[in-house]
């Protein structure tokens, strides 16, 4: 091969080497950012681009995709001076890479730092029951806060979700045990509660019983009186009502003690009349 050749060979090999430098393809869901001798030149969008080789150089390669930015966790004391652990998560998009990249040194870094601080002056001006239970107007707050700030490095914020946001674990244990304190307290009041509905309960039944008694004895007091009465009117004035009604006792009694598991042998009066008579007779004697 002669020198001719050779030189031909070298020269194919520099042009194919200087096109293969000055063509650049982006893949999909990216941007590359292109500097001419150090200084910003351009954005190569996804495709086919064509650079001047050796004088621009693909400085960065940066993603169109969101990007999921995990904020840690941080204690934020509240306006009643409770520290509760709040974290979060934003979602960002970087419309404009150049901005990104040279905007800011590290914008994942900034953006972290801007949330955090931009939570703890959000639920700094809430109390502990608003900062628990308006997550949604904290994440309103949140991305209206740092919307404008990012939007400078050519980043727009997609939404920003609270992750958690809780009492600390000194707080949790005072809360659990003020928790544990009311739920005796309402024990004890209902237990309270109870015995005092019982004791009236039982006093009104007492009440009640005697009432009851006492008209069954009025009751009882007016039977006896139309006995007395009924009888009065059919033996006239010859026999005292009240030996009938008192013999009448008698019969009962002594059946209801035949009838008695115990009684082996029942003596009856031949004159019951007279046997009567004379408890009464005796009863009036005293």
């Amino acid at each position: 091969m002669n020198s001719m050749s050779i030189v031909l060979l070298v020269l194919v090999a520099l042009i194919a080497f200087t096109v293969f430098k000055g063509v650049r393809i982006v893949p999909q869901g990216y941007k590359w950012i292109v500097q001419r001798l150090g200084k910003y030149s351009q954005t190569l969008e996804p495709g086919l681009n064509l650079i001047i080789p050796f004088v621009d150089r693909v400085s960065y390669k940066v993603t169109t995709k969101d990007i999921v930015l995990d904020i840690p966790s941080q204690e934020v004391i509240t306006r009643d001076n409770v520290v509760i652990v709040a974290n979060a998560v934003a979602y960002i998009n970087i419309v404009r890479p150049d901005k990104s990249v040279y905007g800011i040194e590290d914008y994942a870094y900034g953006i972290r730092n801007l949330v955090q601080t931009s939570l703890r002056s959000i639920i700094g001006e809430m109390d502990l029951d608003n900062a628990l239970s308006s997550r949604d107007e904290i994440k309103a707050k949140l991305k209206h806060a740092i919307s404008e700030d990012i939007s400078d490095w050519g980043i727009t914020l997609k939404t920003v979700e609270i992750q958690d946001i809780n009492p600390s674990p000194t707080m949790q244990m005072a809360m659990e045990e003020q928790a544990a304190a009311e739920r005796q307290r309402r024990a004890t009041v209902t237990r309270a509660d109870g015995q005092k509905q019982a004791a009236i309960l039982e006093a009104d039944g007492r009440l009640e019983a005697s009432r009851r008694d006492a008209e069954a004895q009025v009751v009882l007091a007016k039977g006896s009186e139309e006995s007395i009465r009924l009888i009065t009117g059919a033996v006239g004035e010859e026999e005292m009502p009240i030996v009938y009604l008192l013999g009448e006792q008698y019969i009962k009694a002594i059946r209801e003690l035949a009838e008695s598991d115990n009684s082996k042998m029942v003596v009856i009066p031949a004159d019951i009349l007279s046997t009567v008579k004379g408890m009464v007779g005796d009863k009036l004697k005293i």
